[in-house]
């Protein structure tokens, strides 16, 4: 495949455009299923009947795990809503209409959230063991039912074209609390803007009737397992901070 450079970086992967196509090339150290792992993930997205680009193909490209999907022409809402921030209440009121649209939906095929997040705070570096230990009895006592959650829910992963809008990237996709994917979508936007946060999580609990406590209370749990994901620097103190306000250090 000669697709020229890649349109867009990822942890781990590198996607291109070619014939009309979205190619995902993997990086060499994820398990060799990983590929067939996520693309599975995509199609039961795409079988609930939410929008979603089809998955083509999965494929080895050069010796490379690869997925060949169909390419949706657009831009996301995050650059409408940068282009745009006098109808930012808008842009996000449409990602909140599909947040919970693939809330609605059951998924006890696919991995479940609880342990996704556990293995993450298990191997979580900058938190010491009394903290890794609250965090997940935290996890432990939480009760709720199996629901599709994307796991990295935000307006960059929405793409508009036309009236209609596609829900890209289910590499994180668990079935979970609810609670635990919207808060997954707040923490991101208070780290890119507290206000954009805020006007999410008010929205969104206009629109769904639940409490900003019930899904504040995930806050926790979620930032010490992202600390298991390659973040910045200025990411970790932010997330560290989080954790500390429930769970101060003892190291």
């Amino acid at each position: 495949m000669n697709s020229g450079k890649p349109i867009a970086f990822g942890n781990t992967a590198e996607i291109y455009l070619f014939e009309n196509k979205i190619v995902k090339v993997f990086k060499d150290y994820l398990p060799p299923t990983e590929s067939a792992y996520e693309a599975n993930k995509q199609r039961f997205a795409h079988s609930c009947g939410l929008s979603v680009p089809k998955v083509l193909d999965v494929t080895k490209i050069d010796g490379k795990q690869a997925i060949v999907m169909e390419y949706i022409e657009g831009k996301t809402l995050g650059e409408l809503f940068f282009a745009n921030m006098d109808r930012a209440e808008y842009y996000i009121d449409i990602s909140i209409d599909i947040q919970r649209e693939i809330h609605q939906i059951h998924a006890d095929s696919l991995k479940p959230m609880s342990q996704r997040l556990r293995q993450q705070l298990e191997a979580a570096l900058h938190l010491d063991n009394k903290q890794k230990e609250k965090l997940l009895e935290k996890l432990d006592s939480m009760t709720y039912e199996n629901r599709l959650c994307h796991g990295d829910f935000h307006l960059l992963n929405l793409i508009m074209s036309d009236d209609q809008v596609t829900i890209i990237d289910w590499v994180d996709a668990t079935a979970g609390d609810i609670r635990a994917d919207v808060c997954r979508t707040y923490l991101l936007y208070v780290e890119l803007s507290p206000d954009v946060a805020e006007l999410y999580l008010r929205l969104y609990c206009e629109k769904s009737g639940l409490p900003k406590e019930d899904i504040l209370q995930w806050s926790p749990i979620l930032a010490g397992a992202r600390l298991a994901e390659n973040v910045s620097s200025e990411s970790r103190e932010f997330l560290l901070d989080i954790v500390n306000t429930y769970y101060p250090s003892v190291e």
